[in-house]
């Protein structure tokens, strides 16, 4: 069993185009278990925006709520997660914001598989 420390990181800068659309900034690959030991986003815009993060269970077949409108002053970050998470194979972290190109994030996490 290997376990891989990684850092994830996602450009809504420039891949997010659509405001209150659901963005998918990390799945889990096949045969793995990822702890997620933190997952931070940034407001990039000029403006307050409100973001919300969601976990999808991909086993459970349902999309939930961690954070939900959740307002980003401009230039600030916020610290998504508290706590670890646990993530089994094909789960995603998904990033929803009120305003196109807004938000970044960064994402430190253990794979293991």
């Amino acid at each position: 069993m290997a376990n891989l420390l990684k850092n994830i990181t996602y450009n809504g800068e420039t891949n997010y185009g659509v405001a209150d659309s659901d963005a998918t900034v990390y799945t889990v690959p096949a045969s793995t278990t990822v702890i997620v030991l933190g997952f931070t986003v940034s407001n990039v815009a000029n403006q307050l925006v409100t973001v919300s993060v969601k976990i999808k269970d991909d086993d459970a077949a349902q999309t939930v709520h961690y954070l939900k409108n959740v307002p980003i002053n401009t230039g600030a970050s916020l610290e998504a997660f508290s706590t670890k998470l646990v993530l089994n194979e094909n789960d995603e972290l998904i990033v929803n914001s009120s305003t196109a190109n807004s938000f970044d994030c960064t994402i430190s996490l253990v794979e293991t598989s």
